[in-house]
């Protein structure tokens, strides 16, 4: 568990499901490289939800991986997204303790931050101050097996009403990519 020195509040999810999602993708062959099937669905996760970025995110026990990723610079490099960022461009690879999508795989449900300062437990992440990420929607990827991938989202940098719309467009579309992974994976059998 990963504490805040401060507050004491729990910045990032126990994951016991890491190893055997890793497994999983590995088997599937995903989460290790950029795929333009993938930056093609955060590009439309983007138009969709009218969020300037956007990401199809593989988690591992260390890391996340964007293997599709929308930047408003449409360059898929992450580098406009950590261009606030102290440390430099985020490039592809995010810290598991930095953002907000290994809660979702770890709750296993949707999540909605309409102002991520709203909620102190999420205020804190890093991507608040390093990024200047205020807003969040994601959703798990959820496969046949029963593993949870990783998620879709969208960011912003400034505050968005979300609401139950947005809710309901990022499950349904997240059921939409989990589709097209499984038509991927009986491709390959």
């Amino acid at each position: 568990m990963t504490y805040d020195p401060t507050g004491h509040l729990l910045l990032t999810p126990v994951d016991q499901e890491a190893p055997a999602r890793v497994r999983r993708l590995r088997q599937l062959g995903l989460g290790e490289r950029p795929e333009p099937a993938f930056d093609a669905f955060a590009d439309r996760l983007a138009e969709v939800t009218g969020a300037p970025y956007s990401m199809v995110n593989f988690i591992d026990e260390n890391r996340q991986f964007f293997a599709g990723l929308h930047t408003p610079t449409g360059l898929h490099s992450g580098a406009d997204l950590g261009a606030a960022a102290s440390s430099g461009a985020v490039s592809r690879y995010m810290d598991r303790d930095h953002g907000y999508c290994p809660h979702v795989v770890v709750r296993r449900k949707a999540l909605v931050l309409e102002d991520v300062c709203d909620y102190p437990r999420f205020a804190g992440n890093p991507v608040v101050d390093e990024i200047g990420i205020r807003s969040y929607l994601g959703a798990p990827l959820i496969d046949r097996t029963g593993t949870a991938l990783g998620t879709i989202c969208v960011v912003d940098t400034e505050p968005r009403p979300w609401g139950r719309a947005g809710l309901e467009t990022i499950k349904s579309l997240a059921a939409e990519l989990v589709e097209q992974i499984h038509r991927r994976e009986e491709g390959r059998l």
